[in-house]
């Protein structure tokens, strides 16, 4: 059974046609927005500040979302915003930061606190995005830190969009087999 579990009164949202593994859990001020999936072994934990996950985005195997609380160290602390048609790769742990849409973060990659993906960006497997650093849209970017390596390709570009529809798909599929389980 997935553990969707509320936190000091706050109770995660989940969409009508999103999807969560049963193995993955879902804690506190998480919204999970229309089409999206989580996928086994996922923790998405928005005890101490908020997660968004928009339209069509898929968190896959083992993924790791956290946030960082307001303090001293961190005034308004970091929630984590994650825009329409995102693909996170297995494994990839998330920090208090924001993708924007139509990004890839690839296998095992690291993304912390403050830092922010343009739209349109991809991010190499095993990449490490630092506090608070920007990368630029239209790139692929690799590297611990990681580092613009090339513009994207017109195939790329077009691989974004497809992955993330494709993803969709593979959701539909896994729900009409759990509904149609004894």
């Amino acid at each position: 059974m997935t553990e969707i579990r509320s936190f000091e009164g706050k109770q995660p949202r989940i969409a009508a046609d999103a999807w969560i593994h049963p193995s993955a859990v879902v804690i506190g001020d998480v919204h999970l927005g229309p089409g999206s999936s989580i996928w086994p072994l996922c923790v998405v934990r928005g005890d101490i500040h908020r997660i968004e996950i928009g339209t069509e985005t898929n968190i896959q195997d083992g993924s790791i979302l956290h946030v960082s609380h307001d303090s001293r160290f961190m005034p308004g602390g970091a929630p984590i915003l994650i825009h329409d048609r995102v693909t996170v790769g297995h494994q990839v742990v998330l920090h208090g930061c924001e993708i924007q849409h139509h990004c890839l973060v690839g296998i095992g990659a690291r993304v912390l606190d403050r830092a922010l993906l343009e739209p349109w960006t991809m991010l190499g497997a095993g990449a490490l995005v630092t506090p608070g650093q920007v990368l630029e849209g239209g790139y692929l970017w690799l590297g611990t830190p990681a580092r613009r390596a090339r513009t994207l390709t017109d195939r790329e570009l077009e691989y974004l969009d497809y992955v993330a529809g494709n993803y969709v798909r593979l959701t539909q599929a896994y729900r009409a087999e759990q509904e149609a389980a004894p």
